[in-house]
């Protein structure tokens, strides 16, 4: 708990300035993030042996998390430069007579897209240095971070019936009911604190939904961790895991917020 503790607070003094700064100096650290992110489930496919499909991800990966404006600067749009790399992965299974198969080329295309869409989100939503970016980005992780404790605390206090046991067995019901309980008080203190320009049953809906997307995303690696058989995604966080550990409730959220328009 102590080692948890202290690599909680050092990767907040780490995060926190960049989001506050934000600007290119905050997309050079996502971009950083999402790179560990997707070499982290590349490591847990176990896909080894070959430098051209990780070099191909990360120039997908980089690819997407461009602002779309960027690409009217090219011959080329966001869509038919992500066509291009698919195809190289695609033939490159060809090329090594299908010892890297089809099957490893879905798994990296869909590991960096999951990865990407999401991170290119966190982008969207600092939005630059504006302060209506900040708000929103920490609305986000509010809910993230709320969600969690409230199932943690919850869960230890009441919990019985368990969520998930197949995919995350110290799951229970009470505790996720219990994590969107305290999102929700979390969420409408920050709205009163910091109006959004929307009514309070909305933020409060809004709150719900995001919050039960993030539980989702919580156990959509959990699946991913315990059918490739690890503890973690990583080790960068001592006694957290490793990014994608961090991260994998906000990549559902983050993008939830801008697809209902909240943002």
């Amino acid at each position: 708990m102590k080692q948890r503790t202290i690599t909680a607070i050092l990767a907040l003094i780490v995060f926190i300035p960049f989001i506050i700064i934000g600007g290119f100096a905050f997309e050079l650290f996502v971009y950083l993030l999402a790179t560990i992110a997707l070499f982290e489930l590349v490591r847990m496919r176990k896909i080894g042996g070959y430098m051209v499909p990780p070099i191909l991800a990360v120039l997908l990966l980089w690819i997407l998390l461009l602002r779309d404006s960027l690409f009217l600067l090219t011959d080329f749009s966001k869509f038919e430069w992500v066509t291009i790399i698919i195809l190289l992965l695609l033939a490159y299974t060809v090329l090594v007579k299908n010892k890297f198969t089809f099957d490893h080329a879905g798994f990296i295309l869909l590991a960096t897209f999951y990865v990407g869409i999401g991170f290119y989100y966190l982008i969207e939503t600092r939005d630059g240095s504006g302060i209506v970016g900040l708000k929103n980005i920490f609305y986000a992780f509010l809910i993230v971070w709320s969600t969690d404790t409230g199932a943690y605390l919850f869960g230890r206090a009441f919990g019985k019936r368990k969520l998930w046991p197949t995919i995350s067995p110290n799951k229970t019901i009470e505790g996720a009911l219990g994590g969107i309980v305290l999102a929700i008080v979390i969420s409408v203190i920050f709205h009163l604190i910091t109006p959004f320009p929307h009514s309070l049953l909305a933020v409060i809906l809004v709150t719900i939904i995001a919050s039960i997307f993030g539980q989702i995303g919580d156990l959509v690696e959990s699946a991913l961790k315990r059918i490739y058989g690890v503890k973690d995604s990583g080790k960068i966080l001592p006694g957290h895991g490793g990014i994608l550990d961090r991260f994998d409730s906000l990549l559902f959220v983050i993008p939830l917020l801008h697809i209902i328009q909240f943002f």
